[in-house]
């Protein structure tokens, strides 16, 4: 058994996000074949993630607050606490907080066999998509 020290909270790019964004890593491979990551991701009011897909897809908690998912082509979801949404691999999609709330969701996904090529990020979602 192993007991982690704390790891200190990062604030998460602006290439990749808009808005306030910060994430604590929770969980990570630490022996060959473990594929596993878990982070909590706290977003600010009207903060959100840019387009981007996962070579395995990625499953999404909601913790606090009201999250928005959506993928390319479909339907804005409203997300609340205890409500969790699984987007598949390769599907592109983002995810963020509302305008009015904070949202803290974990992000769990399994890292690809190139861990590089685990998250494709793409363009920022606009106002008017994250509107929409």
């Amino acid at each position: 058994m192993q007991v982690d020290p704390r790891t200190p909270t990062t604030k998460n790019p602006p290439e990749r996000f808009t808005g306030d964004v910060w994430l604590d890593p929770i969980a990570y491979p630490r022996e060959g074949g473990q594929r596993m990551v878990v982070a909590k991701v706290r977003f600010a009011p009207g903060a959100r993630t840019a387009w981007h897909s996962h070579a395995l897809g990625q499953t999404l908690h909601v913790t606090q607050g009201v999250a928005w998912v959506q993928s390319r082509g479909g339907e804005k979801i409203e997300a609340h606490p205890g409500q969790t949404i699984y987007c598949p691999p390769g599907e592109e999609h983002w995810h963020g907080a509302t305008p009015d709330s904070f949202m803290e969701h974990l992000a769990m996904l399994d890292n690809g066999d190139d861990p590089a090529t685990t998250t494709t990020w793409l363009e920022h979602v606009t106002d008017d998509e994250y509107r929409g």
